[in-house]
Order: C-alpha cells, then sequence, then structure tokens
C-alpha cells in the first residue's frame, strides 16, 4: 500500500508591484500546538515573507493552541473566531486525516476556508543515535518477534499522520495493528522529547522536523518515506521503498481563515500568496526550513483538500480492516 497523495500544480502568478495593502492591524498565525514542531515551523515561515515584504506596519504574531492535536483551534476558530480577517492558521496533512476521521467534532473540511499550501516535506522513522536499530529491517523484525515490546511514540492521536505511518510499517511487518504500541503526543517537539528522554523507542515524524537532532549527533534516521532520496545533507538517508517497503508519506502545510471572513479578504490574502509563491524571496525562505516546493491557493486548494479528506477516508477504513 501507498500512502501518496498524487500530483500537485504550481500556482503561477505574476509578480505585482510592491504591496499596496499594509495593513495596521497586528496579524496573527496560530500553531495548532506546542512549539516546535511542524506547525510552528510553518507560521514562523509566513512570519518572515510577511516581515520581509512588509506587508503589515507591525510583525505577525505567532501563537500556540495546544489540544485535541488541531482539533481545539479549529473549534475555536470556527465558533469563537470565524471572522478575523488577518489571522491565520496553521495546517498539515495530518489536520485533513483527523478531519477525515471525525476528530475535530461536529465541523468538516466545509467548515473554515482554505487558503494556501505553501510546501511539503516527507514523512520518517526516527530513533535515537545509539539506537540497535540500525535499518528498517532491524526494526521490522524486532516488531515481528515481539511487538509489544517496541514503543512508538509521535506528535498525534492514534489515526493521525504519525500514526499512519507507524501503522505502515506495523503493516509491512505482518502485524495485527491493534498489537501496535503507541503513544500519543501533542506535537513534534514532544515526540523528540520523548524520544531523546528515552520514554520511546521509535518516532514516526517529520523528515525536517528531525534534522536538527540528526545534526547534532542525538538521532538517525532509519528511513525517509520518499518516492526517491532527497537532495542536499539528507543524501544519504535510505528511503523506505529502496530497503523493500513500499511506503510513501508526503506532508503537505499550509494555512486557513475563519469561515466568516469576508471574500474581500479571502481574496487579499489568496493574492498575497500567490505572489510570494511566485517569489524567489519566499523559495529561499522555504528552502531554508527545509520545505519542498507545493503551492496551491483558492479554488484549487479547495478541491485538493477535499480529495484528500476522500482518500484518507478510504485509507484508514483499509488500515483498520486488517
Amino acid at each position: 500500500m501507498r500512502f501518496l497523495m498524487h500530483g500537485f500544480c504550481l500556482v503561477a502568478c505574476s509578480l505585482l508591484a510592491p504591496y499596496e495593502y499594509a495593513h495596521s492591524a497586528t496579524p496573527e498565525c496560530i500553531v495548532p500546538g506546542s512549539p516546535g514542531g511542524g506547525g510552528d515551523l510553518t507560521c514562523q515561515l509566513i512570519k518572515s515573507a510577511l516581515a520581509e515584504a512588509k506587508v503589515f506596519n507591525e510583525p505577525m504574531q505567532v501563537s500556540y493552541m495546544p489540544g485535541g492535536v488541531g482539533a481545539v483551534t479549529y473549534n475555536t476558530i470556527v465558533v469563537q473566531r470565524p471572522a478575523e480577517p488577518d489571522t491565520l492558521i496553521a495546517w498539515s496533512s495530518g489536520s485533513l486525516l483527523n478531519i477525515a476521521q471525525g476528530k475535530f467534532g461536529r465541523f468538516d473540511e466545509s467548515a473554515v476556508r482554505w487558503v494556501a499550501a505553501v510546501g511539503k516535506s516527507y514523512g520518517a522513522i526516527a530513533v535515537r543515535s545509539d539506537s540497535p536499530y540500525q535499518n528498517l529491517d532491524d526494526l521490522v523484525k524486532a516488531l515481528k518477534k515481539q511487538p509489544r515490546r517496541v514503543l512508538f511514540g509521535s506528535g498525534g492521536t492514534a489515526g493521525g499522520q504519525d500514526w499512519v505511518q507507524a501503522a505502515l510499517i506495523a503493516k509491512a511487518a505482518g502485524i495485527d495493528i491493534a498489537d501496535l504500541r503507541y503513544i500519543a503526543l501533542e506535537s513534534g517537539g514532544e515526540s523528540a522529547t520523548a524520544l531523546l528522554g528515552g520514554y520511546t523507542e521509535v518516532s514516526s515524524t517529520d523528515v525536517f522536523e528531525s534534522m536538527p537532532y540528526v545534526r547534532r549527533g542525538q538521532m538517525r534516521l532509519l528511513a525517509v518515506l520518499a518516492e526517491q532520496r532527497l537532495d542536499g545533507e539528507l543524501k544519504d538517508i535510505p528511503t523506505a521503498k529502496e530497503q523493500g517497503y513500499d511506503i510513501v508519506c508526503p506532508v503537505v502545510r499550509g494555512y486557513y481563515l475563519g469561515p466568516n471572513v469576508s471574500d474581500e479578504d479571502y481574496a487579499r490574502w489568496k493574492t498575497l500568496f500567490d505572489q510570494q509563491l511566485a517569489s524567489d524571496q519566499f523559495a529561499r525562505l522555504r528552502a531554508e526550513r527545509r520545505l519542498l516546493p507545493f503551492a496551491l491557493t483558492g479554488d484549487e486548494l479547495q478541491a485538493y483538500v477535499q480529495q484528500q479528506v476522500k482518500h484518507y477516508k478510504a485509507l484508514i477504513k483499509d488500515l483498520r480492516k486488517e
């Protein structure tokens, strides 16, 4: 089975003259989790981009709203803060996966206004640098022998993005997914803390979230869950595919707005993102955060979100019938 999102298109937009709509309000980007994870990275990206482009008179505020791996934020925006024109909320493929399973309560993907997808990364399987597991085969052998002795820890609940990655590894090992030992943590930052502290043995994570720890010699990556090896400092990390496990898990990142944000303000943000995504400046900032190019805005993004939620519903159904 492949956990793979097919196709994406780069929105082609001409660069407009310097922004004509600098607002006096203080913009906000909400991280639906704790500091240090992928949501934080996503908000810091747009904060830096807006600061360099001098779009607002005040720097963007990044705030944190952990709880329910995004559910608290989603419900708060829909119910209590639905019309704030300059409040962005970070989302990822994991958000869509949770929506597909009804984990955001009574609200589905139509409850908010998806404005931009700006980059992607890939899942990875990480261990401490002193782990006995040297590759995926070592991990799979351990799972086959004593599945209840291998403890995974990741940001997100059972059924979330990181859990799916772990479940696909368990499936490759031929074990019942019900026997998978998995601790759900609030964010990638907490997952790293648990792994390095010895509370977990394996982290199903995001490759770029893990790299700071890899550089410091604290973690090793057993595999990146990409179609082929990535470039640069990741070139020596093998894919799951080349180790014999056909598992590919992209992670798309972006932003949404509240459901009652006006069409005018939504269009303003769409135009801004179209400009940013076509600029060398944004490409540089995205690369600095180790995100790969991925660009969708407006109606194209809305259609993508709907397609992905449908895809995830089928994926989870298939995994849980094993």
